[in-house]
């Protein structure tokens, strides 16, 4: 049910950019509430049993919500999903939010490999090289694989940048083969 996910992620971007809302701290926030889901079963069973009245479910959610210092229009729609039984989709719920905000302002995750760890100044003049290329605020992540041989892969999406020696080599085997 990709739609029950994309729709409450969109509704809920549309809050957290008219409220103006940190993105980061709202996702978080969800976050941390799908972490303690995962971890505890009976959490799960209360907020998902519709024998327990939904009163004593929010009075529950509300003292996770001061615990874990919940912004309030984040306690707001897991309190939605609890009373609409989608408790079961906060995952991907979240994980659609993520890409929504991330679309709205413009950002792009980037999957950097490289062969060897990358020094910070490296990184850095990396993601401005993949934010030109892209037109996008850049997030990336980095990570290694020593058959590369040097340089580095990017994927943004579906689009990937290959720069790498391993790359390289395969490139020049096609064109002498063909």
């Amino acid at each position: 049910m990709a739609s029950v996910a994309s729709t409450y992620a969109r509704a809920f971007a549309d809050v957290v950019l008219e409220a103006h809302l940190d993105p980061e701290r709202a996702v978080g926030g969800l976050r941390r509430i799908e972490g303690l889901l995962k971890q505890s079963v009976e959490l799960r069973r209360v907020w998902e049993n519709p024998a327990v009245p939904s009163d004593q479910k929010r009075k529950l959610l509300d003292a996770i919500a001061r615990r874990e210092g919940i912004e309030p229009h984040v306690r707001n729609l897991v309190a939605v999903l609890i009373d609409h039984r989608r408790t079961p989709f906060l995952e991907r719920i979240t994980e659609q939010l993520g890409k929504e905000l991330d679309a709205r302002l413009g950002f792009a995750e980037a999957q950097v490999t490289s062969a060897r760890e990358l020094r910070e100044g490296e990184k850095r003049a990396l993601e401005a090289q993949i934010a030109r290329v892209t037109g996008k605020k850049v997030r990336a992540h980095f990570g290694l694989d020593s058959s590369l041989l040097g340089g580095a892969v990017v994927r943004v999406g579906s689009t990937i940048y290959d720069g790498s020696v391993k790359g390289q080599l395969e490139r020049m085997k096609q064109a002498i083969s063909s």
